[in-house]
């Protein structure tokens, strides 16, 4: 067994060497082949049935043995934002993040009886997860509204929370351009476990429910070797008879399904449509660093000629969260994480357009704080979409991507002047200049920057953020109160020590009464990680 897979090793890293190397830039140069060319012998178990129809359909599908491996769940943490002094540090810049697996994989832990790990928590992604009362857009000339407000921080007396929130312009299903999906799905061995490849395919069999005639699906799987199961189509039925005709079984040639969907994608591409290859998977690709970087480089190339990816995330116990966040970011697409069937209807079906449809990309936010106002900052979560400033003003630099009815909302703890904040006055502090001064009333700046789907120029949105805002402030209520509240559970969780002894019956009270299922289920985590934490 172990001389097996040593041998399914090595011949997985030759694949991934040929098709995350030179093979990319070989495909770039030759013209494609039709749709119809393709003929594979992956290395899949599946169903009497599936073997009858692949036969027919002139693939060669031989039985493997099942190789599991139970590993390690792998996740790429970041320490907890650091206060910044406005007077050195005036200005904060990152990329949005619509991405909502945090949340779900957290309320997996905790619906088993287990606190998550500490770097499987990403605040942002908690707070993001859930629908906020912000203004609809009023058209489509600019793809999102802004609304800033201010309160004061329910755990710290000192301070208080600035909230910026955008949501994005909802398309009606008329308006909706035609959709190229390549659906890539990882049948190897270690996808054999009921909350993995069955989940799997009530997923993307409820996806394909969501589809109009215009829209084109087609399916790769892969394992010990990668195929096309399904050619194009708009035939739903044809869709899910081919979908529930699979099984798992193999080792995991995830590079190679990467670079056969992605050929599949362009093959079939839509002019002004929408081209993504949604890849589901525990994220176990058998793959070194060295590899991981290649599969990167090729899902950029492919990004920059008009195709997306979206990660969706199953299982436990080998589940490699780095490597789905990591190259869905780099996919310009999303990344969730599958727990429940309900989850897979509330991002496939529910919320399909907002996860398929993009309105506007390489979207940023930058905030100046003026330091005759504000003293001391720090941004809650996005740790991992962190800017420099100067990314900001450019066009070459990726960001995140906002889609049809997507929200996000981003909060700052700020700290006014004459406040007590996290670090003590310096004995040498310069006093803020004359133009800082001269601004009293503004005591930030929030500037956005945003591309449309199709544009590589940038463009701007402007908005301050009037002093007055700290002087009327009062405790969060309604809705901005559930946002501080999940914002609060991700910092507890994450073991913030700026919370201020901030427990999760606090937690609980901030957050209030709620009537929506996705709310309600929320105070009932809240209330697991306080039996299992004790507080």
């Amino acid at each position: 067994m172990h001389a097996t897979r040593l041998a399914a090793t090595a011949a997985l890293c030759a694949v991934l060497a040929g098709c995350a190397g030179k093979a990319p830039e070989k495909l770039a140069e030759a013209p494609p082949p039709p749709p119809t060319a393709y003929v594979h012998a992956p290395a899949l178990a599946v169903t009497a049935s599936r073997t009858s129809e692949a036969t027919m359909a002139g693939y060669s599908i031989p039985p493997v043995m099942v190789a599991t491996d139970p590993g390690r769940e792998q996740y790429d943490g970041k320490e907890v934002s650091p206060v910044k002094l406005t007077s050195a540090e005036p200005v904060s810049t990152f990329a949005v993040d619509v991405d909502t697996g945090a949340y779900a994989n957290a309320r997996r832990f905790l619906s088993q009886g287990m606190m998550p790990p500490q770097d499987a928590v990403r605040t942002e992604e908690m707070v993001n997860y859930f629908r906020y009362d912000y203004a609809r857009p009023k058209d489509g000339s600019q793809p999102f509204s802004v609304t800033t407000d201010v309160a004061k921080t329910p755990w710290n007396d000192g301070t208080y929370l600035m909230r910026i929130g955008l949501r994005g312009y909802d398309i009606d299903s008329d308006e909706r351009p035609p959709a190229n999906l390549v659906f890539l799905m990882d049948v190897s061995g270690s996808m054999n476990a009921p909350d993995k490849l069955p989940l799997v395919k009530t997923a993307l069999a409820g996806l394909a429910g969501e589809l109009s005639p215009k829209d084109k699906v087609s399916i790769v799987v892969y394992a010990g070797a990668a195929g096309l199961v399904l050619e194009p189509t708009s035939d739903t039925p044809k869709i899910k008879r081919a979908l529930d005709g699979l099984s798992a079984g193999g080792s995991t040639a995830g590079g190679a399904g990467i670079e056969l969907a992605y050929r599949i994608a362009e093959d079939n591409f839509i002019k002004g449509g929408v081209n993504r290859v949604i890849l589901a998977t525990d994220g176990d690709f058998n793959v070194g660093l060295s590899d991981t970087k290649a599969l990167i480089e090729m899902i950029e190339n492919k990004r920059d000629k008009g195709i997306t990816l979206t990660t969706l995330g199953f299982g436990q116990g080998n589940y490699n969260e780095a490597m789905m966040e990591q190259i869905a970011n780099h996919g310009n697409g999303n990344y969730a994480y599958i727990d429940t069937a309900l989850e897979a209807k509330k991002v496939l079906a529910d919320e399909m357009t907002s996860t398929l449809f993009t309105i506007a990309k390489d979207v940023k936010i930058q905030v100046e704080f003026n330091p005759a106002v504000i003293s001391q900052y720090r941004l809650v979560g996005y740790e991992n979409r962190a800017l420099r400033e100067e990314d900001f003003d450019n066009d070459l630099v990726d960001a995140g991507e906002i889609g049809a009815g997507h929200q996000v909302t981003a909060i700052y703890e700020i700290v006014p002047v004459g406040g007590k904040g996290w670090i003590a006055p310096r004995r040498y502090e310069d006093a803020p200049d004359k133009a800082a001064a001269a601004r009293l009333a503004e005591a930030a700046n929030v500037k956005l920057r945003y591309k449309l789907p199709d544009g590589d120029t940038s463009k701007l949105i402007e908005q301050a953020v009037p002093s007055a805002a700290l002087k009327t402030a009062a405790l969060p209520r309604g809705d901005f109160a559930f946002a501080a509240a999940v914002a609060a559970f991700g910092q507890v969780l994450r073991g913030d020590e700026m919370m201020m002894g901030f427990d999760f019956a606090d937690i609980d009270r901030l957050a209030g009464q709620q009537d929506n299922y996705w709310r309600q289920e929320f105070l009932q985590l809240n209330a697991l990680a306080g039996s299992l934490k004790g507080g």
